[in-house]
């Protein structure tokens, strides 16, 4: 399959997306705390499910949400740190029916994989492909359904070959493609008639990557009373309504054509992996609906009991820079800089409680309102476990 072609697998028949939002599994950074787990998030497209980033313990997560683990299609992987990547292999496990093998002598039905069923797709950057293989092979673990992996080669990887000297298992597809970056960036690594995602490097300590969906067009809002008239004086019936509320135009019994309402712009997620300087991206990210940036590191004095007194904000910025990550002023100015809609924070120092006593929640507003200023609207920060509707800007109809 050549890199400009982005399925692997005939596409799944889709109907248009009755709502699309996100539940946060993990909002840790490095280290997971009581109430932060590693990082990992579920994008909801009606009733299907891709997953950004697989940190440790994320199944155990899914168990806890309104997620249904069984409707996962795709996931993305930004980066390949521990915390991001951990909880990939036994979530495969779970989802794709795994286990160890049997005894010598007992048939084991995963042995012979249907192949021809839609693969589990996952995405990443160089290395991937090489860590679930490696992963499976010496855990002895065997899949009852296939996968198949796609990675996002950057000019500097090698743009062929699998990364690893061990072949390809019995449940990973052949169909696997290196994409190459084009013009500083990979445009539609999945696409269908209803969504797609592209994606950009983003500078981190380690090879990084932010994804971009982006929702087709969806059909406009419709007023009935300015067809319902026309239809009854000709006879036509009501079902001529669906037609025109995806768009279409309808033609008359007397030669009048009705034409339904213009198409509205699809709603634009951005999710970004770690990083101190997304700015690749932009190209892609402009006039988002919904930004997810993470912001490790604040400085808030008299606000956190574990502020130094030694820092200032520029000295707490330049030391989180140091080690790839944000605060949460810089994804506010980057907010701006693309005209998102909405910013919401993620991926926090485990010294952020995510829980809500009165001592966390002042700390995570105070977070929220250093990104606010420069945003120059109201910030989300991310709890574990919390949902939050992708909506359409109020303007738009």
């Amino acid at each position: 399959m050549t890199p400009a072609q982005t399925s692997s697998n005939p596409p799944l028949t889709r109907s248009l997306f009755s709502s699309v939002n996100i539940t946060f599994l993990g909002t840790a950074s490095a280290q997971p705390s009581s109430t932060r787990n590693h990082s990992a998030l579920a994008l909801h497209l009606g009733g299907d499910v891709w997953l950004f980033d697989c940190g440790e313990a994320t199944q155990h997560q899914l168990q806890k949400s309104i997620v249904k683990m069984g409707r996962i299609e795709k996931i993305f992987i930004t980066h390949t740190h521990g915390d991001h990547i951990f909880g990939l292999i036994p979530l495969l496990a779970s989802v794709l029916n795994g286990a160890g093998g049997t005894a010598d002598g007992v048939d084991d039905p995963r042995a012979r994989v249907d192949m021809e069923q839609p693969p589990l797709e996952i995405y990443g950057p160089l290395g991937t492909r090489a860590y679930v293989r490696n992963g499976m092979t010496y855990s002895h673990t065997l899949l009852g359904s296939p996968y198949v992996v796609h990675e996002l080669r950057m000019p500097s990887d090698p743009q062929t070959g699998d990364h690893t000297s061990l072949t390809r298992l019995t449940c990973e597809l052949p169909t696997g493609r290196n994409i190459p970056q084009v013009d500083g960036a990979w445009t539609d690594i999945f696409k269908d008639g209803l969504v797609s995602v592209s994606a950009a490097p983003i500078y981190h300590s380690v090879p990084c990557v932010g994804y971009v969906v982006t929702e087709a067009p969806v059909p406009g809002k419709i007023d009935p009373k300015l067809y319902i008239p026309d239809l009854k004086r000709t006879n036509t019936p009501m079902t001529a309504m669906r037609r025109l509320q995806q768009g279409e135009s309808v033609e008359l019994s007397d030669g009048t054509i009705l034409h339904g309402p213009p198409r509205r712009k699809g709603r634009k997620v951005v999710i970004l992996g770690d990083t101190f300087d997304p700015s690749p991206i932009i190209p892609l990210a402009m006039d988002a609906d919904l930004l997810i940036h993470e912001a490790t590191n604040a400085h808030l004095p008299d606000i956190d009991p574990a502020t130094k007194d030694s820092d200032t904000y520029e000295s707490v910025e330049v030391r989180t820079k140091s080690r790839g990550h944000s605060t949460p002023q810089m994804a506010g100015a980057f907010a701006k800089r693309l005209g998102a809609r909405r910013l919401l924070l993620n991926h926090f120092s485990a010294r952020y409680s995510g829980d809500t006593t009165e001592e966390a929640t002042k700390i995570m507003d105070a977070i929220g309102n250093l990104a606010a200023v420069e945003f120059g609207h109201e910030v989300e920060c991310a709890r574990d476990l919390m949902s939050i509707e992708v909506t359409f800007p109020s303007n738009i109809q």
